[in-house]
């Protein structure tokens, strides 16, 4: 969406340039605002996952969290925690498997 509008944006400064006349009634803008059950199926989803994420035991949440959330490698995960990447694997897939297991049917 924010593409399309890019777009329509620089080829109405192009034509302006070139000195052509653009009339605004032929301009149709698409709202980009999301709707009220879009909003709350958001919110539901951000709950379940909050709720999701609070059932791991810390070390896994913190370790699922550092990669997911961080972008950190397993790698740099398992030298932070002092742990083996085999380790880090683990906690990883049990926290994957159980958030997505809490998510199952919440996806529109």
């Amino acid at each position: 969406m924010r593409a399309a509008l890019n777009l329509s944006i620089d080829d109405y400064r192009n034509s302006r340039n070139r000195g052509e006349q653009v009339m605004l009634d032929e301009i149709e803008i698409a709202d980009a605002m999301p709707t009220a059950e879009t909003i709350l199926l958001a919110r539901e989803r951000i709950a379940r996952l909050s709720e999701s994420l609070a059932e791991l035991d810390p070390k896994t949440r913190r370790i699922f969290l550092a990669h997911r959330v961080e972008g950190l490698s397993y790698g740099e995960i398992a030298q932070e925690q002092r742990l083996s990447v085999s380790a880090v694997e683990k906690h990883i897939a049990k926290a994957a498997l159980l958030v997505t297991r809490a998510m199952e049917g919440w996806w529109p």
